[in-house]
């Protein structure tokens, strides 16, 4: 067991550890700067009962093929740029949500409060929804660092379907919020999530 863990599966490991940690932990104290501690909750960790599940079911592919696939733990190159994924997505959410400030929220806003005001500038310039954009980026990239062929797939399937339907019900809000100024940013930049208008 101890041979298991040579260097290649600490430093993977490690790394998904650090990112798990850095981005959890950076979206709680940006949603502390942006909306005030008495405003936020633990739910501001995005950590769910599902979210918990993925991630053990994608530590438990990588025991089992570290075990038996030893050799596909080995690519570095996969694995290092599943890391530069994760650099990109964490940073590509990040700024959305610096860039959004207080109308950045982890619950979909059914009425519009006096702060909120359409956010069109900065990385919302390339694409509407940079914080969805990036959250995939990461959450993939997490499964391609870790070089977990099923846990990659089942991420990228599983994440697109959330954001492919939470988008147009999200969307729905902003077109009455913001009306045909809405209409026109949408039509001009793209969702940030493939196939996904």
């Amino acid at each position: 067991m101890t041979e298991m863990f040579g260097y290649t599966a600490k430093r993977q490991l490690l790394q998904m550890f650090c990112a798990v940690i850095f981005f959890h932990g950076s979206e709680f104290i940006l949603a502390v700067v942006h909306h005030g501690r008495s405003n936020v909750t633990l739910e501001s960790l995005l950590i769910s009962k599902h979210y918990v599940l993925a991630m053990l079911f994608s530590l438990a592919e990588y025991m089992i093929e570290l075990y038996f696939f030893p050799g596909l733990k080995s690519y570095w190159w996969i694995s290092n740029s599943g890391l530069v994924m994760v650099v990109i997505g964490e940073i590509l959410r990040k700024l959305a949500i610096v860039t959004a400030g207080k109308a950045f929220t982890h619950l979909i806003k059914r009425r519009r409060e006096q702060h909120h005001n359409l956010v069109t500038h900065g990385v919302y310039k390339f694409v509407r929804h940079p914080g969805y954009t990036g959250f995939l980026v990461w959450s993939v990239g997490t499964q391609v660092m870790l070089c977990n062929p099923i846990s990659t797939a089942v991420f990228l399937v599983v994440v697109w379907q959330f954001f492919a339907t939470r988008i147009p019900y999200e969307e729905y809000y902003l077109r009455s919020f913001f009306g045909s100024q809405y209409e026109e940013y949408a039509e001009r930049v793209p969702s940030g999530i493939p196939f996904v208008k």
